[in-house]
């Protein structure tokens, strides 16, 4: 069963974007994932293609319609061979990260909605199942460039995607630290030294140095990734 993405957006034409280059694109093009995109204005209302009406209660901007995106999901569910996981990319969600990535990369795929406007009716949300996620604490004018961020994240980690396995395990986050500093040809650059521990040869020193460094940039950079780390 191939992994696939099923993205829901307004604007379809922002899919694959970079997604369509380098090793994501390959993979792409090779069949080791797919890409399903829905126009969520296939299913407006009426003859000026309705996809949002204003907020029940009053306040600023416009709310995407129910039964507009209710049906859009269930397209898109109905379209999945296996049951997916139902995203909605939103500030209020679990904040994205490497654990989030592994856990989707080892389903079957995942349909995300990208929103727009002031946000989508909540018994969408409801109704539907939907995880609600968040790219950080930033707001961005709608969900299509979480998606790609978070389609990167995962299909990166797909077999058949990136050729070097082992460099994704020792990468940043794989095991709760930030990863330690890299360094390459010349050993002598504007007057500073590749550290020699990295020229001896000796595989087990280096490994201890990488630790330590990886220890220390997330104590200095990231005490809550330390804390947890530690914990």
């Amino acid at each position: 069963m191939v992994w696939t993405a099923h993205i829901l957006s307004l604007f379809p034409e922002m899919f694959p974007g970079p997604l369509g280059v380098s090793l994501a694109g390959k993979g792409l093009k090779d069949g080791a994932w797919d890409l399903k995109v829905r126009d969520i204005r296939d299913y407006a209302i009426g003859k000026h293609r309705t996809v949002d009406d204003s907020p029940f209660g009053g306040g600023a901007g416009m709310v995407m319609r129910p039964d507009v995106l209710g049906p859009a999901i269930d397209a898109a569910l109905a379209g999945s061979e296996e049951v997916a996981r139902v995203i909605y990319f939103s500030p209020r969600g679990r904040v994205m990260d490497q654990a989030f990535a592994r856990e989707l990369a080892e389903g079957p795929g995942a349909i995300m909605v990208c929103g727009r406007f002031e946000g989508v009716d909540q018994r969408v949300l409801e109704t539907r199942n939907v995880e609600e996620v968040s790219l950080g604490d930033f707001i961005l004018s709608g969900g299509e460039i979480a998606a790609l961020a978070l389609l990167d994240s995962v299909v990166r980690l797909l077999p058949g995607v990136t050729g070097n396995r082992e460099s994704l395990e020792e990468e940043s986050f794989a095991d709760g630290l930030l990863e330690y500093p890299h360094y390459t040809r010349p050993p002598v650059w504007e007057g500073r030294s590749v550290p020699e521990v990295l020229l001896s040869g000796h595989h087990e020193k280096i490994r201890e140095w990488r630790l330590r460094q990886s220890e220390e940039l997330t104590k200095a950079r990231r005490r809550d990734l330390w804390d947890r780390h530690k914990a």
